[in-house]
C-alpha cells in the first residue's frame, strides 16, 4: 500500500462531517461543551452526505483490495462529526463502539474560535481566515485558536497513529478548519527537505511556517460530507 510520503507509514483520508444542524442554522459551535450535545447532530441531508461517503469509500477499499481490517477511523467528539464516523462505520460494517477500528480523538476537534464567536453568525469566520493568511500564528482573540495551534494538536494526532499503526488506510472525520489544516500539514511533511533522521515531531515543526499554514482555507477546503485522499 502506497503511504502518503517516505516518511508516513499509513495512507490517510479526510472527510468533512454531512451538513449539520450548525451548518443549517449559520451558528458557529466550536466549544466542546456545546458540540458534543446531540441538538447539534446532523440535518437529513447531512446523513445521506455521510452514507454516500462511505459508499465511496467502500468502492475504494474494493477496487483496491484493502481488507477492513486495515481500516481506521478516528473521529473528533462532536456529535456531527460523531455521528459522520458512525454512519460510515455502518456502511463499512465496522463494529463501532469500543471498537479498536473506530476512535473519538479529542486532537481532531473543532477549531475553538474564540468566546466571543460561539452562537454568532458562521459568516464571521471568513475574518479569520483573512487573518490566517496574514498571520496563521496569531490568534483570533484571547482563548481562541490560531492555525499554529491547531496544526500543533493535529500534528500529536498524526505523530501518535504513526507509532501505533502501519500499512493502515486512516479515514479521519473533523471539521472544515480542522482538516483544512491537517491537509495544509501532511502535504508540508510530503514536500519536507531537512534531515532525514528528525523524528515527526521535528518534522511537523519544521513544516509550521506561513507559507505552509497561510493559504489552508485557499488550497484545502471541503464541502460538508465531501471524502477526499491526502496527496
Amino acid at each position: 500500500m502506497a503511504a502518503v510520503s517516505p516518511f508516513l507509514g499509513n495512507t490517510y483520508w479526510v472527510l468533512r462531517h454531512g451538513k449539520s444542524i450548525p451548518n443549517e442554522k449559520g451558528i458557529i459551535i466550536s466549544t466542546m461543551e456545546n458540540g458534543v450535545l446531540p441538538e447539534y447532530q446532523l440535518t437529513a441531508e447531512g446523513i445521506h452526505q455521510a452514507e454516500l461517503a462511505g459508499e465511496l469509500f467502500q468502492v475504494w477499499l474494493k477496487e483496491n483490495n484493502i481488507p477492513i481490517e486495515n481500516v481506521r477511523i478516528f473521529y473528533s467528539p462532536f456529535s456531527r462529526t460523531k455521528q459522520t464516523a458512525e454512519i460510515v462505520a455502518s456502511v463499512l460494517h465496522l463494529p463501532f463502539e469500543s471498537s479498536p477500528q473506530c476512535k473519538a480523538t479529542v486532537e481532531f476537534r473543532e477549531r475553538f474560535f474564540g468566546p466571543s464567536f460561539e452562537f454568532k453568525d458562521h459568516n464571521n469566520i471568513a475574518d479569520i481566515w483573512d487573518q490566517d493568511e496574514k498571520d496563521p500564528f496569531l490568534r483570533p482573540e484571547v482563548g481562541g485558536e490560531s492555525a499554529a495551534d491547531v496544526a500543533s494538536r493535529l500534528g500529536n494526532a498524526v505523530e501518535t497513529m504513526e507509532k501505533e499503526l502501519h500499512g493502515c488506510v486512516v479515514m479521519v472525520v473533523s471539521h472544515g478548519d480542522p482538516l483544512q489544516i491537517l491537509q495544509a500539514v501532511l502535504h508540508g511533511i510530503s514536500e519536507y527537505k531537512g534531515p532525514a533522521d528528525g523524528d515527526f515531531k521535528s518534522r511537523v515543526e519544521a513544516i509550521k511556517v506561513h507559507s505552509t499554514l497561510s493559504h489552508h482555507r485557499r488550497k484545502f477546503a471541503l464541502l460538508n460530507g465531501e471524502l477526499r485522499q491526502v496527496m
